[in-house]
């Protein structure tokens, strides 16, 4: 159940799911591997998706998305990728599809093991992991020691509202990352990309970077992770920038977890929601804050899944020009049922499309 607070919150029945799996084979000197990505999201949050006060992004009927998180689509990944080792400390790989994740941002925000049971996305996901879904993606990553560098050029249109196709098209747009991941519990990048037009009802080109840092500890019985990034959107005529802190922490049956959120928003989209906007001189731009706390407990497991019960609730700091619409202090609900594999070795945690590419492990 999600419950949504202040003028704009709804209450709903609806369901966030994704289902990964990847395969490899050795391919001469290197390593072949295929990865697909799907979601039922479709089906279970169709429409605008599920409802988050203060998130804006993608379209639809002809109006662009606020305050609910768009479904994802069907085919989320599906990606194939050959990586070969040259001596001891350098790797070379190269990976693509029609449907993948360019280099640019942090871990998305269901890959990352630090908000691995916060069922919602970022009030921040356009600024910092959007791309996860992108077509047309053609990747290069090269790994040496400690660093690993990586260039990507991919089509930039985010997806639109026909959730069961290939949205591919022709490359515009390019991105380039930098990891450093010096211990085997810390990864931390720095991204910077160049969008071509990625809002449909919105003109303009958008420069997106970030910066993270990420570290974890993963145990036979549970795990703690915390990721803190900073974010920037330059568009044609606004700049929103954010900064995010989470983090999870399971013990046994139990996981706790947290996220505070510091987040630029374009004010007149979530003002006027009926109405398509216009980019223009003068764009106001407000800070949202958003703080989320939850727990998860584990009930049952079934063939290798762990059933878990959770719950979460999360408050707002709301700038005053949008108190009217939002209300003073709105305070959000979870309650949900929660199923993912019971072994924590086996959860893709943490990778992105090149080391998955790359033969990598969950964590």
């Amino acid at each position: 159940m999600n419950v949504q607070g202040g003028r704009r919150g709804e209450t709903e029945f609806k369901s966030q799911n994704w289902l990964m799996a990847t395969g490899s084979h050795q391919l001469g000197p290197g390593l072949f591997s295929a990865t697909a990505m799907v979601s039922a999201e479709p089906l279970t949050s169709p429409g605008k998706g599920y409802s988050q006060i203060f998130q804006v992004g993608e379209a639809y009927e002809g109006l662009q998305i606020t305050d609910h998180q768009h479904p994802h689509d069907l085919f989320m990944q599906l990606s194939a990728g050959w990586s070969v080792p040259f001596g001891s400390r350098t790797r070379l790989t190269f990976a693509g599809g029609p449907v993948g994740e360019p280099a640019l941002g942090p871990v998305p925000f269901m890959h990352r093991a630090s908000s691995a049971e916060n069922p919602a996305a970022p009030i921040a996901h356009h600024i910092f992991d959007s791309t996860h879904i992108a077509s047309s993606v053609i990747l290069g990553h090269v790994d040496y020691g400690v660093a690993s560098f990586e260039g990507s050029v991919f089509r930039g249109r985010e997806s639109d509202e026909v959730r069961y196709d290939l949205d591919v098209g022709a490359i515009d747009s390019w991105s380039i990352r930098a990891w450093l991941k010096p211990t085997p519990s810390w990864a931390i990048q720095v991204s910077h990309g160049f969008l071509e037009e990625p809002e449909a009802l919105e003109q303009g080109d958008q420069r997106r970077t970030s910066a993270s840092a990420s570290w974890s500890r993963h145990r036979s019985t549970g795990f703690t992770a915390i990721t803190g990034a900073v974010g920037r959107n330059r568009r044609q005529y606004s700049t929103v920038d954010s900064v995010l802190l989470e983090g999870t922490h399971k013990s046994g049956p139990w996981s706790w977890y947290g996220r505070f959120e510091h987040t630029d928003v374009e004010t007149e989209i979530l003002l006027f929601p009926n109405i398509v906007h216009v980019p223009h001189p003068g764009e106001l731009v407000d800070t949202v804050l958003g703080f989320t706390i939850g727990s998860v407990r584990d009930l049952a497991r079934i063939r290798g899944l762990a059933l878990g019960l959770g719950g979460d609730v999360t408050f707002y700091g709301v700038p005053e020009i949008l108190q009217n619409t939002h209300d003073a202090h709105p305070v959000s609900f979870h309650v949900f049922l929660r199923l993912a594999r019971f072994d924590l070795s086996r959860r893709m945690w943490d990778m992105t499309m090149a080391q998955h590419a790359a033969g990598g492990h969950a964590h």
